[in-house]
C-alpha cells in the first residue's frame, strides 16, 4: 500500500510539472533580464506616474468612500463580507498549493473550504480556522517562483496596483476566483467588485493612514514593502539571507514547507 501511495504522489506532481511546463517557459522569457538585484525597479518613470494615478483615484474617491462604508457598517457585517470573498480566494490558493506539490496543504486547504462553503453559510462564517484549518496565502505568482521563475521588473498597474512581471501572470485567475463566478451578469459582477474594494478598502484605512505619516517616498516605500512580502510569501516566511548565492531561487516544491499559520 505504502508503495502504491508512493507512486500516485510521483505521478500527481509529475502531472503538476506537465501543466506548468509551458507557463514556465513562457514566464522565464518574459521575466529574464528585466530586473536585475541592483535595481528591481527598472520601470520607475512608468510606475510613479501609475502611483500617482491610482494615489489620486484613492484620495478623492475610494477612500472617502470607504470611510464612509465604514461609518454605516458595524464590524461583523464587514468581517462576514471579508469571509465570503476570502473563501473564493480559498479555492485559488488551494489550486495553487497542489500545483506547487504541496498535496498535504492543499488537502486542508479542500477541507477548509469545505467546512465553510457548508457550515460556515457560503463563507460567511469562518468556521475553518478555528478548526485549525488555516488559511493558505497563495496565487499563481507564488507558485511560479516556487517552481524556479524569477520575479522580473517591480511594476505598478492602474487601478490594480503593485505587482511584479511574474505576479501579473496571475493577476487573471486571481480575479476569476471571486463571488462573480456565480454570476453571469456584468452590471451585477461590477457592482461585486466595488463592494470588494470597498470593503478590502475599508479595513486598510489606518495602515494607509500610518504610511503616509511615516513615509517620506510613499512610493519607494509601498515598493520595498510588496517586494518583501512577495519574497516572504514564497518562502512560507523563511526568506534567505541577502548574501546567500541565489536569493531567488525558490524552495524545491519536492520538499515543501508546510502551509503558513
Amino acid at each position: 500500500m505504502t508503495q502504491v501511495a508512493l507512486k500516485s504522489a510521483s505521478g500527481a506532481q509529475c502531472g503538476a510539472r506537465a501543466i506548468l511546463g509551458g507557463l514556465l517557459l513562457v514566464a522565464s522569457v518574459v521575466t529574464s533580464g528585466c530586473a536585475t538585484k541592483q535595481n528591481p525597479d527598472p520601470l520607475e518613470s512608468w510606475n510613479r506616474q501609475v502611483f500617482a494615478f491610482n494615489d489620486g483615484l484613492d484620495r478623492r474617491v475610494v477612500k472617502p468612500v470607504a470611510q464612509a462604508y465604514k461609518a454605516a457598517t458595524p464590524d461583523f457585517f464587514r468581517l462576514g463580507v471579508d469571509n465570503f470573498f476570502g473563501n473564493f480566494k480559498d479555492v485559488w490558493a488551494t489550486a495553487n498549493l497542489f500545483l506547487q506539490g504541496r498535496f498535504a496543504d492543499g488537502t486542508l486547504g479542500v477541507m477548509r473550504v469545505g467546512v465553510n462553503s457548508t457550515l460556515g453559510l457560503g463563507g460567511v462564517l469562518d468556521i475553518a480556522t478555528p478548526m485549525r484549518l488555516y488559511r493558505a496565502n497563495e496565487d499563481f505568482g507564488q507558485t511560479l517562483g516556487v517552481w524556479g521563475v524569477k520575479p522580473g521588473a517591480y511594476i505598478v498597474w492602474p487601478v490594480l496596483g503593485p505587482s511584479t512581471l511574474r505576479d501579473s501572470l496571475g493577476l487573471p485567475g486571481d480575479l476569476y476566483f471571486s463571488p462573480t463566478l456565480l454570476s453571469h451578469n456584468p452590471a451585477g459582477n461590477n457592482r461585486l467588485r466595488v463592494w470588494n474594494l470597498v470593503n478590502a478598502r475599508a479595513g486598510y484605512l489606518d495602515a494607509s493612514n500610518l504610511v503616509e505619516d511615516v513615509a517620506l517616498d510613499r512610493y519607494a516605500f509601498v515598493r520595498d514593502a510588496f517586494l518583501q512580502r512577495r519574497q516572504n510569501l514564497i518562502y512560507n516566511g523563511d526568506p534567505p539571507m541577502e548574501d546567500d548565492e541565489d536569493p531567488e531561487a525558490a524552495p524545491s516544491p519536492e520538499a515543501p514547507a508546510s502551509a503558513s499559520q
